[in-house]
């Protein structure tokens, strides 16, 4: 019979702290000792020395138990106060001689000292590169020297059997994180929540379900997995949010969930088009209407429209025109209480930017910029505060329009609108379209207010 795990004090020397985090982190992950050792190259009896405290784990090896347990980089961070520990006989880094606090702040320089020949292999480096293309996202949230002081010592313990209160949970959770990645853009803390209730959610599709509420956890992580998928990609983090979104549909697939299929490949249209490959959104588009028999009005119109901004893209305005057509039809035969939760924000604002959009790239190559004009401003006026980055940036596009092929002074008012709106979040696109704004700008250059407007983006985007 297995021998319980040695109690450990989290609260002792630098080196048992170090050896709690440790094990903290391997019975998140889930992982055996000599699984975990496997990861890095060593054996599952120097894991658990180094977890009881018994051995010292050096820096290198430290950066590998990051990279397999995806820690956030606090083992790192940890190792120079062991390492000083030790060198001063086993005092707790963090006081001076005389057991005061030492009072520094910031990470202390790492000391890259030489490793057990046991330790590490020559291809150390593609175990750390394997680890990190799993992490969905994560950063070195360790860098503060108060980080410690919130890793939680007793692991998160997933039920032995999924309930109904789990999903809602993830429902909940998918909710919160749309609502602000609406309100502030999905940088900073949004996306760093949205990643954690992700993996949450994820690990519970591995516990034991009972059959009858299964579609619906795989349909609450396809929800979760796309709103954190557009934080990814609101924060330009593209590769995690390619693979989120490929989750999420997976997950929307496996649960038979066409409604939420649809979105997801907006989603994955958007940001193919948003990132230059026009053409592969208009495949992800078009997979999206795959069953269009079962897809409500508005999630019609929403895919008719992505298709529409590819074929803007790829420079067939025929081809866009008659797109956005089919989205106007589309949605003049909506009917909201017909249409799942996530879709309320596909309002009449939300069509009109989007419309809106594609018309902007026909606009500038001198065609139907009236048209463009009118959608924009209709946007404008009809969002809402809970919807800021939308606003900002049919804005931004508006303002940019003036001032490609229209009145620069009045771009400025409406730039100005802009920036103020774009101050309220960190958005990574909308940043973006306040610098395509400052370069169309520079033909103006000899307005004042449209080099002061300029000189106020920069300062926005350097701040």
């Amino acid at each position: 019979m297995p021998q319980p795990p040695k109690p450990l004090n989290p609260t002792g020397s630098v080196r048992e702290r170090f050896g709690a985090h440790l094990r903290h982190w391997r019975m998140v992950r889930r992982l055996s000792q000599t699984q975990l050792g496997a990861l890095v190259h060593v054996s599952g009896n120097q894991i658990g020395k180094i977890e009881k405290g018994e051995r010292t784990c050096r820096a290198p090896l430290a950066r590998l138990l990051d990279a397999a347990l995806d820690t956030g980089g606090i083992l790192e961070w940890m190792c120079p106060y062991v390492e000083a520990e030790a060198d001063n006989g086993g005092r707790d880094a963090y006081k001076t001689k005389d057991g005061t606090d030492s009072g520094r702040i910031g990470v202390p320089e790492a000391v890259m000292l030489s490793l057990d020949d046991d330790t590490l292999s020559d291809n150390w480096s593609d175990v750390r590169r394997r680890s990190f293309l799993t992490a969905g996202g994560a950063t070195a949230i360790a860098a503060s020297p108060f980080s410690h002081l919130l890793a939680p010592t007793e692991p998160a313990q997933l039920p032995a059997v999924v309930r109904l209160q789990d999903i809602e949970q993830i429902q909940d959770a998918a909710n919160v994180v749309s609502g602000w990645d609406n309100a502030y853009g999905g940088g900073g803390i949004v996306r760093q929540v949205a990643t954690a209730q992700l993996k949450w959610a994820s690990a519970l599709l591995e516990c034991r379900c009972p059959e009858k509420i299964r579609p619906q956890l795989f349909a609450a992580a396809a929800r979760l997995g796309m709103v954190v998928g557009a934080t990814d990609f609101d924060a330009y983090a593209h590769d995690d949010a390619r693979r989120v979104f490929a989750f999420a549909a997976a997950c929307a697939e496996e649960a038979g969930e066409w409604h939420l299929r649809a979105k997801i490949y907006s989603f994955r249209a958007r940001q193919a088009i948003w990132l230059g490959d026009a053409d592969t959104g208009l495949t992800h588009a078009e997979l999206g209407l795959a069953r269009s028999e079962r897809l409500t009005a508005t999630e019609l119109a929403m895919l008719h429209t992505a298709r529409a901004r590819a074929y803007a893209k790829l420079g067939d305005t025929e081809a866009a025109l008659k797109a956005i057509g089919a989205a106007d039809e589309a949605f003049s035969h909506r009917v909201p209480e017909a249409d799942p939760p996530w879709m309320a924000y596909y309002d009449e604002a939300q069509h009109q930017g989007d419309t809106g959009h594609a018309l902007y790239d026909i606009a500038l190559a001198g065609h139907h910029q009236p048209t463009a004009v009118e959608r924009f401003d209709t946007a404008v006026k009809l969002h809402t505060d809970a919807y800021v980055r939308s606003r900002a940036m049919s804005r931004t596009k508006l303002a940019a329009l003036n001032m490609a092929v229209g009145d620069p002074r009045e771009a400025v008012a409406m730039g100005e609108l802009a920036l103020e709106d774009v101050g309220q979040m960190r958005s990574r696109r909308a940043a973006d379209g306040l610098r395509e704004l400052a370069a169309l700008g520079y033909r103006h250059r000899a307005i004042p207010e449209v080099v002061q407007l300029r000189e106020r983006i920069q300062e926005a985007i350097n701040a």
